[in-house]
């Protein structure tokens, strides 16, 4: 709206500002932080008065006797109008990946809010139907993919080379291409086509599928970093924290290939336009730090599937956008531990079953809740249980385990940014 404004008053002091996408990034964040901060306050005193919490845990059932009765839920909403406002003032609105990333947040967010609104106020703890979550991922993946497809906006060019001519530094870029390319890591020249797993097609036909197999993909990756970022969603400040590290390293890879420059240093492919996505994250940070603020232990107040639903949409669509989706795993890793660790819990207990034993890979599932729980407590609800994976005797505070979590995703993070250059 901003930009709009100034840019169509021209000369009007200090509308260059708004042409400088450091400028803006810079101002979309500080302006998501203080409207999560503000917008938090009132919303947790809203809640609060009119007694709105999802049912959560007692003092009897946490090993460090901490209750968490009557903590407000939805919290994402927070996360999502401070995500909204500083981009609809700031953003470039014509923007295909602006447009994509907000459509991204308010199909999500509408996704999660049904979700808690069913477990909330229809005291119906399974809340939304499973296959309905499915499909609005599904369709959130297919609007993503087949933008990418068919919008004329959404191009590439896959080779950015530099000269000096008459003492000027001059940039050549390959031809815009529509193309389902990725970035592999850790290879130099680290550029793979889709279409080439279907070269067997023939030469057209190979094209048709790879954009096929691209659009399925998207969907996957939404879906997959959606449902880790709600399982990792368990304790104060978990997955606000560790989903602020994560939108850090996108916004340096979303800013590196929007930028003929640094795009040509690490020999990425160059996207045009998905610079505005460096607004978009920026806000997106702002927002999930002011959230700490308000979700840092104890917590005052709960994303719900309102707001890990919506993060984890946010991250995936804007991975698939800048043709990182390969280093997923590694940024996201603790979304894929804690994805993985239901996925075996429940596996295992089912085939086990079937024989007529109860097996447990963990103590319990998600993962982070593996550390904060006792061999004891297992053994209490199901004295037959046998445990693979016991760990440590020593229980840790969510508090240790939330830190180390950040930690370990700082890690991955550094990792992921390191990729650009070891290859």
């Amino acid at each position: 709206m901003l930009y709009s404004l100034f840019d169509s008053l021209g000369q009007f002091p200090g509308w260059r500002l708004f042409t400088y996408i450091s400028f803006r990034a810079i101002l979309a964040g500080v302006i998501g932080l203080l409207i999560s901060i503000w917008f938090g306050n009132g919303f947790i005193n809203f809640m609060k008065r009119h007694h709105i919490s999802e049912t959560q845990r007692d003092e009897k059932t946490d090993p460090f006797n901490v209750a968490k009765k009557g903590v407000p839920t939805m919290g994402g909403l927070i996360v999502i109008a401070a995500i909204l406002v500083p981009c609809l003032l700031l953003g470039k609105l014509t923007n295909v990946y602006m447009i994509l990333m907000l459509t991204t947040t308010v199909i999500m967010g509408l996704l999660g809010f049904a979700d808690d609104y069913i477990k909330t106020f229809k005291k119906n703890k399974d809340g939304l139907n499973g296959w309905i979550k499915i499909a609005g991922q599904v369709a959130l993946g297919l609007i993503v993919g087949l933008t990418l497809r068919f919008s004329p906006m959404t191009t590439m060019n896959e080779v950015v080379t530099h000269k000096i001519e008459n003492n000027i530094e001059v940039f050549e870029k390959s031809p815009e291409i529509k193309s389902t390319q990725t970035t592999i890591p850790f290879v130099k020249h680290h550029n793979f086509n889709y279409a080439d797993l279907f070269s067997w097609l023939g030469e057209e036909n190979k094209y048709r599928a790879g954009w096929i197999f691209f659009v399925i993909l998207t969907i996957l990756v939404v879906a997959a970093v959606s449902n880790g970022a709600n399982l990792n969603d368990g304790m104060d400040g978990m997955c606000a924290g560790n989903s602020a590290i994560v939108a850090v390293a996108l916004l340096i890879l979303a800013y590196t290939s929007g930028s003929v420059i640094w795009a040509e240093y690490f020999d990425v492919m160059y996207i045009p336009g998905s610079e505005e996505l460096v607004v978009f994250l920026a806000s997106f940070i702002g927002a999930l730090v002011g959230y700490l603020w308000w979700n840092g232990f104890p917590a005052q107040v709960f994303l719900g599937d309102t707001g890990s639903l919506t993060i984890g949409g946010i991250i995936g669509v804007c991975a698939m956008i800048i043709h990182k989706e390969l280093l997923v795993p590694v940024l996201c890793g603790i979304f894929l531990m804690e994805s993985v660790s239901v996925i075996l819990q429940t596996q295992v207990y089912k085939w086990n079953k079937k024989r007529g034993q109860h097996v447990r890979v963990w103590k319990r599932a998600p993962l982070h809740d593996h550390f904060r729980t006792s061999v004891e407590q297992v053994l209490k609800n199901d004295p037959t249980c046998t445990i693979l994976l016991k760990g440590s005797s020593k229980l840790q505070h969510e508090t240790k385990i939330v830190l180390r979590f950040c930690i370990v995703t700082l890690i991955l993070a550094a990792i992921t940014i390191l990729t650009l250059k070891i290859r």
